[in-house]
């Protein structure tokens, strides 16, 4: 079957779920990773002929497709700031909102190295990650801060497993622990603690996406309706004890509840607590130094 014509039902098919520039994305992704085939193939080649053997995978993802499986799912890989990396059932995808946290925690640690740490060079950062799924912010913070010692943590172990061979992938050296942060006894202290937990209220769910919802794991998105801010609150409980007296601590948050979130931050004696909007114009990032009573 001609290229051409492929993409000719791709459109076909996805044309009631996904508007016109989402499909042709889909499509181009597909043959890139299926075929290697650049997605300008078809500008210089129309007539491009597939076999049955080279037709089969970009089939099966369309089919996922109309389900409204996510893209990265079907591939097996996303894109987050300059890595590449491996995703499943097991994590979150990354998303480009994460990326604006990272790019904070970098941002501060370099102009900053002498509030955060002596120098990222004399002394390594200690960064913690909680709930790391994927690995993204590890991985990138690790990528970053080539002298930092950054260690990982997740309740799932099928995230963590994930989460490692990312790291392994991109070639970078960090400590995973499988600890809930809802009941963990760790003894390290950090200059730099970082989480994305689950903040979505069950009341919001009737307004998440359906490849969202259906495909993406419950236990990493949602959390009851009666108490929003549970993981932040045990965050804050861990930060106390193991944040180090210069130390800053970032979240990514529920955009519904950035006052409550920042509230929660000045009731614990933590100062500088900054909300920042993200490329949307959506309260989601929240930072804050470490408590003045600090070790």
């Amino acid at each position: 079957m001609l290229l051409k014509e492929i993409k000719e039902i791709y459109h076909k098919e996805l044309g009631t779920i996904y508007p016109k520039e989402e499909i042709d994305s889909f499509f181009y992704s597909c043959i890139e990773h299926y075929l290697q085939l650049q997605r300008f193939i078809l500008a210089i080649q129309p007539g491009i002929t597939l076999t049955k053997e080279e037709e089969q995978p970009l089939f099966e993802a369309l089919s996922e497709l109309k389900l409204e499986k996510p893209l990265q799912y079907i591939l097996g890989t996303a894109h987050f700031m300059d890595l590449e990396l491996q995703v499943n059932k097991n994590v979150l995808i990354p998303r480009p909102e994460t990326e604006e946290l990272v790019q904070w925690i970098l941002l501060d640690a370099e102009r900053n190295r002498n509030v955060i740490s002596t120098s990222l060079n004399d002394r390594s950062l200690h960064i913690l990650d909680i709930g790391t799924g994927s690995g993204c912010i590890a991985i990138a913070l690790a990528k970053h801060l080539p002298n930092a010692k950054v260690f990982a943590l997740d309740v799932s172990e099928g995230a963590l497993d994930m989460a490692q061979k990312n790291a392994a992938s991109n070639r970078v050296d960090i400590t995973f622990l499988h600890e809930d942060i809802l009941n963990t006894e760790l003894e390290f202290n950090f200059d730099v603690i970082v989480s994305n937990p689950p903040y979505v209220r069950e009341l919001e769910k009737k307004g998440v996406q359906k490849n969202v919802k259906d495909f993406e794991p419950g236990t990493a998105l949602f959390v009851p309706d009666n108490d929003p801010l549970l993981f932040y609150r045990a965050i804050i409980d861990f930060a106390e004890m193991h944040l180090s007296k210069k130390g800053k601590l970032y979240f990514e948050i529920n955009q519904y509840l950035g006052e409550e979130t920042k509230a929660l931050f000045h009731t614990r004696n933590f100062s500088e607590i900054e909300l920042r909007k993200d490329m949307f114009g959506n309260n989601r990032m929240l930072k804050a130094n470490a408590p003045s009573r600090g070790h």
